[in-house]
């Protein structure tokens, strides 16, 4: 099951229940934010997740992925990855 855009899995996040967040796929405007660019990229181009996309994994997936407070060392896009392949759907 697709749960985010970029790669986070919502189910394992800490905010999920605190800020009662169903998850970017579910949701038009981030609890943290007025936007996420990552979510609005995947979105625009009309893509589940960054991993169906042809420019995978781009320098805004990786700099979310890679930041030094709220990034994962790149679980993000490997999990995107796991979703492209177990569905059969990178571009």
């Amino acid at each position: 099951m697709i749960e985010s855009r970029c790669g986070l899995l919502c189910s394992a996040c800490e905010y999920r229940e605190k800020m009662n967040c169903k998850g970017c796929v579910a949701i038009a405007k981030p609890f943290w934010g007025d936007a996420c660019p990552v979510k609005f990229c995947c979105e625009d181009k009309k893509h589940s997740h960054c991993g169906q996309c042809a420019e995978f994994p781009c320098a805004l997936l990786h700099q979310f992925a890679y930041d030094k407070e709220q990034g994962d060392n790149g679980k993000r896009i490997e999990q995107c990855k796991a979703w492209a392949s177990q569905y059969g759907e990178q571009d």
